[in-house]
């Protein structure tokens, strides 16, 4: 069941808003129980056979954390959690990775080794980080534990469930475990303001970039030599695909959130703005970055033992996040891309303050905004390609190894464009991907205007900064922001008619980090 499907918004949202609300505001344990028999039917929905592994992940970890909390201050507790974290990774490494290692024995010893039929749980990366995040913590404070209620629901709360945010047991249990919970027109209108933008980010921006997206990377896996000018718009196609995605379904997440009274963090902040790696990754995916930081490269010694030790804690943590993402080379090669990314931006900074470099001018900051732009892309290739060779090959055509090629539906070679961009060195080969004339057009103008939107209009969280819409009190000033009335109200109300009359006829594509 996707947020995004009509079998959610016409049916699951409504019912599950109704129960929360229709049950007396004083009667809060009953309104949790509900919110997680409504959670564990949405898991449920996607494939019945791995509720028991969710309730056996949330009962085995809630009682690692009893034990840490009973036993503190003795070797028992911190025994408790290093087995709690064995138990975590080994249950998501065979469910994840067991065919990945097996491949690459299989690779390494020269003969294919059979795969095991396993099929990878929905959002196993999700909830056993939620929940390695919290035993680590009671281990730190063992002070620090909840009540099975308020735990059970911190992890199966269905608007973070499945792809995030990886929201922190501070953060969340307190806004639902101490007070009663009632309705709030303010809290209704944000969430549904948010929900709605999510949407139609989704569906009217990053699932037609996914056509091109699909169709040229589908010809690059087949063996094709993609003209150099097919292999940008492939790769911004995805770039903006995955942008938009992943921007509307975080806003659906929070969106949903904030209808049950419940603010998240803030996980996506206009990350194509950033004019450093590192900024990138403190505005993308936000929450698992959080993540990596407190529990994986702080741990390891941060910035504390040195440039050397530091660069090595930065590749660690990237080739980590790379590995969390998906079982395969190219995810480990986009990691570790963004970790050397991360490492030459630390020794720049580092040489630039040694020389006394003042680098504040707008120009510099632009300069540093593209670059960061294109070093994004080219990691995204292998972020996006099936496989080395196929992103290898993307790459390849990128930097322009078979030269400045367009494809001849690109436009006609005969005419006036054809003419002066023949006069400038390009050369027209026959088409690989079987885009028309007219999509070719379509493309340029959509990757156009999205990029548009990306640098120059505010995000969501800033068009509703005047709600409070996020936990985060640190959300960028922006001259547009929306005002919850009537006409807003009928403008998101006319675009959904639209969008869900759509849905009944259109199978609406999954979120892409659903796959991780």
């Amino acid at each position: 069941m996707l947020f995004s499907s009509w079998t959610f918004i016409l049916v699951f949202m409504p019912v599950a808003l109704a129960g929360f609300f229709l049950l007396p505001s004083p009667w809060r344990d009953a309104r949790k129980v509900w919110l997680c028999l409504a959670s564990l039917f949405f898991y449920g929905y996607w494939k019945i056979e791995y509720v028991p592994l969710l309730l056996f992940s949330i009962g085995f970890n809630y009682a690692i954390a009893g034990l840490i909390h009973r036993w503190r201050g003795r070797p028992a507790s911190r025994a408790a959690m290093v087995t709690g974290l064995l138990v975590n990774l080994l249950m998501l490494g065979y469910y994840k990775y067991t065919n990945f290692l097996v491949s690459s024995l299989g690779i390494m010893a020269e003969q294919p080794f059979p795969e095991f039929d396993i099929i990878l749980p929905l959002a196993i990366s999700f909830f056993t980080f939620t929940q390695i995040g919290y035993i680590v913590d009671v281990w730190r404070d063992p002070k620090l534990h909840y009540r099975f209620l308020d735990y059970s629901l911190f992890v199966l709360f269905f608007p973070h469930l499945i792809a995030g945010p990886i929201v922190r047991h501070w953060e969340v249990i307190p806004q639902f475990a101490p007070r009663d919970l009632r309705v709030s027109r303010t809290d209704l209108g944000v969430g549904l303001a948010f929900f709605l933008l999510g949407l139609y980010k989704k569906l009217l921006l990053a699932d037609p970039m996914a056509h091109y997206a699909d169709t040229i990377y589908g010809a690059a896996a087949a063996g094709a030599v993609l003209p150099w000018f097919d292999a940008w718009l492939g790769t911004l196609a995805y770039a903006l695909q995955i942008y938009f995605d992943f921007s509307g379904y975080s806003d659906m997440a929070i969106g949903l959130a904030r209808m049950f009274s419940i603010k998240f963090p803030c996980n996506f902040d206009s990350p194509y703005r950033a004019d450093s790696l590192g900024e990138f990754w403190r505005r993308w995916h936000m929450s698992l970055m959080r993540f990596l930081r407190d529990y994986v490269y702080i741990p390891l010694g941060g910035n504390r033992r040195g440039l050397p030790r530091q660069a090595i804690n930065i590749g660690l943590t990237f080739l980590l996040s790379g590995f969390w993402h998906g079982a395969g080379w190219t995810f480990i090669i986009w990691g570790l891309l963004h970790g050397a990314g991360l490492i030459v931006m630390l020794l720049w900074g580092r040489f630039t303050a040694w020389c006394g470099w003042k680098l504040h001018h707008w120009t510099y900051r632009v300069a540093c905004v593209l670059l960061t732009f294109v070093t994004v892309l080219f990691a995204w290739v292998f972020f996006r390609a099936p496989d080395v060779p196929t992103a290898s090959r993307v790459v390849v055509s990128m930097v322009g190894g078979h030269g400045l090629t367009l494809s001849e539906n690109t436009t006609d070679p005969q005419d006036a464009a054809g003419r002066a961009l023949s006069g400038l060195g390009f050369r027209f080969v026959p088409d690989v991907a079987g885009i028309l004339p007219k999509d070719y057009t379509m493309a340029i103008e959509l990757v156009l205007a999205l990029l548009l939107i990306v640098w120059a209009l505010p995000n969501t969280q800033q068009l509703l900064r005047r709600y409070d819409p996020v936990l985060e009190d640190h959300i960028r000033p922006s001259l547009l922001q929306l005002k919850l009335n009537v006409p807003l109200g009928l403008a998101l109300g006319v675009v959904f008619f639209f969008v869900i009359r759509q849905s009944f006829t259109v199978v609406s594509s999954p979120f892409l980090y659903f796959n991780f």
